[in-house]
């Protein structure tokens, strides 16, 4: 069903068009109008596929329209995205791929195509297809995916300067500082992870992937109190568990006995997890305790 304003620009077309009649207008401005209509339709219907469409509808959608107008570059970009969001980034870098070929490709393409390249697991080629951007291109993406390429490098002075840049040019870095956070981690720095998920908390109270990350950081310095954060009671019963089994690995079994317990008792229904993870270590077998 075509938005009011859509309808209404339908409208004042078909009164143009009756007016053109009436003055004897061509056809061809007649198909005209109606071309810009339909383009305006289409363009909304693009941005619905690209944001709250289920992802594999958005593919299916994007490439029934690209065999039909193969020339638009739009949709090809629409087809690549969906493929991302589909989880299906392989397809997607030959798609991208595809978008570069055609006139009106952008800087922007190039890095779409590195993220990608990224998620297909092909580092190499990500970032040759960065490098080939100009450093005149200064986005939130192009550094984002520069802090990933320069983490899998093990080059940390590099990535810490290419995380900065990315956390300053957007609105919403709560992302960012979360990556950074656990890049951190993954380095043995387990202080400024959390000091880097704290931040990221600040802008996103609600990212629970965040919280957990963050207990893990406390936990890696023998912190095994929850932080101060919002948390459900499902959450809250999750954090437990991921501390209790961070204290097990660091060789606190009875830390971690207490907090698997806690968990427990926090929400017995919900966590069976940590249930069996505690059966587990009173069984003597700690080693199959997975987490």
């Amino acid at each position: 069903m075509r938005h009011p304003l859509l309808l209404a620009a339908f409208a004042g077309c078909a009164i143009s068009t009756l007016s053109g009649c009436m003055g004897n207008n061509s056809n061809a401005e007649v198909a005209e109008a109606m071309k810009t209509v339909n383009a305006v339709d289409g363009t909304e219907m693009s941005n619905v596929m690209l944001t709250v469409a289920d992802p594999n509808e958005a593919v299916a959608y994007f490439s029934r329209t690209a065999q039909e107008s193969p020339d638009r570059i739009d949709i090809r970009r629409g087809l690549a995205k969906s493929l991302v969001r589909a989880d299906k980034p392989t397809q997607a870098v030959k798609v991208w791929q595809e978008v570069l070929a055609m006139p009106g490709a952008t800087e922007d393409d190039k890095v779409s195509l590195a993220d990608a390249q990224i998620r297909s697991n092909d580092w190499a080629g990500a970032k040759a297809t960065l490098n080939s951007v100009p450093p005149t291109v200064e986005t939130y993406d192009r550094y984002r995916l520069a802090a990933m390429i320069a983490d899998s490098e093990k080059k940390w002075k590099k990535a810490d300067s290419f995380y900065e840049t990315a956390a300053g040019l957007t609105t919403t870095p709560s992302g960012i500082y979360n990556n950074w956070g656990f890049s951190k981690l993954t380095r043995g720095d387990a202080a400024g992870a959390e000091k880097l998920f704290k931040e990221a908390l600040s802008y996103d109270p609600d990212r629970f992937t965040t919280k957990n990350n963050l207990v893990l950081a406390r936990a890696s310095q023998g912190k095994y109190d929850l932080p101060v954060i919002e948390m459900t009671q499902g959450e809250r019963a999750q954090l437990l568990y991921t501390a209790g089994l961070a204290a097990v690995k660091r060789g606190d079994v009875n830390m971690g006995k207490t907090l698997l317990q806690d968990a427990i008792d926090t929400n017995p229904q919900y966590f069976a997890q940590a249930d069996r993870a505690l059966k587990a270590l009173d069984a003597g077998t700690p080693a199959t305790i997975k987490g």
